[in-house]
């Protein structure tokens, strides 16, 4: 059998699905350029998997096929195990849509090596510098606050405070999927809510940690979107300033909140409340001043008052 050391992601890992929200996610980390693209399968409503050790991609599609055709977890392992001569030498973990946890850990992974399944979530480890990893990593999921992503995410550091992988660190990455296939509006839900990857760092847990928090900004300014189109401008609102404080660094936030709450609602102080103080601090100001004159240009904007307005109040 072909030997190839580019699949084989020593690494831990955990593969949860949130209780509160059904959303399924999957955090990785390890010393090994671009863990996001082998380790983390998912498939919104249907489940997660994580495969690893000597990583047996074939498990990533199979495994969610057979989830999608509504098998559990437990029996999805066993069918995936079963076929694959090389399974002494694998790590493998899935969660199903109801919550269902397996893993495996072949006898020829790599010490120190184990995993750890609890309610609605699997963790995983192998080659780790010492032992206890898994034991530590289960408890820190357990007593996580906040976000899925954030709880997801200080299981990782957990592991790594302990000693984590022996070579160190390198790649990590963080993907959530939703808790159903379509939304409300029967669309299909195909993007995740979070796919993010940090494929060469000296530190990438905490620059996948970074990168988490920018994002659930902008999906809180997304949730505040749609809270407007429905006539709830107070909760629009909210959901904003919480987006702007999360991440004061993404002035593109502040901007097509202003945008929309102008265009949209002729909420013109309100918009320029929130669209001038962060282009005072612009280098580029100019450019997205320009770039209000362009969308008037192209007809982006319905309401003819609102560049006008938003330019007098940025200059004023």
């Amino acid at each position: 059998m072909c030997h190839d050391p580019s699949l084989e992601f020593q690494t831990y890992s955990i593969v949860a699905r949130d209780g509160k929200t059904g959303e399924l996610g999957v955090a990785v980390q390890t010393h090994q350029m671009c863990v996001g693209v082998a380790v983390p399968w998912l498939a919104p409503g249907v489940g997660a998997i994580a495969t690893q050790a000597s990583t047996n991609i074939r498990f990533g599609p199979r495994g969610v096929d057979l989830l999608g055709q509504g098998l559990a977890a437990e029996k999805v392992l066993h069918a995936l195990i079963a076929t694959d001569a090389g399974a002494k030498s694998r790590q493998l973990a899935i969660v199903d849509q109801e919550g269902g946890a397996a893993a495996w850990t072949g006898e020829q992974c790599i010490p120190f090596a184990g995993h750890m399944i609890g309610a609605g979530f699997s963790v995983q480890a192998n080659m780790m510098l010492r032992t206890g990893v898994v034991e530590a990593m289960a408890e820190a999921y357990v007593h996580a606050q906040g976000e899925f992503s954030q709880r997801l995410l200080s299981t990782l550091k957990i592991a790594q405070e302990i000693g984590g992988d022996i070579r160190g660190m390198q790649s990590a990455a963080l993907k959530i999927v939703a808790s159903e296939a379509f939304d409300q509006d029967g669309l299909a839900q195909v993007l995740p809510r979070y796919d993010l990857r940090v494929d060469e760092h000296t530190d990438p847990l905490a620059e996948l940690e970074r990168l988490a928090r920018l994002r659930s900004a902008s999906l809180h300014s997304q949730r505040g979107m749609a809270a407007l189109q429905a006539g709830k401008q107070k909760m629009a609102l909210s959901l904003w300033e919480e987006a702007r404080a999360m991440a004061p660094e993404l002035e593109e936030l502040a901007f097509w909140q202003a945008i929309n709450l102008a265009d949209k609602h002729s909420e013109y102080p309100g918009a320029a409340k929130i669209l001038k103080p962060v282009l005072d601090h612009q280098v580029n100001r100019r450019d997205w001043i320009d770039l209000i004159k362009r969308l008037q240009q192209c007809g982006f904007l319905e309401n003819e008052g609102t560049a006008e307005y938003l330019l007098q109040a940025i200059n004023a």
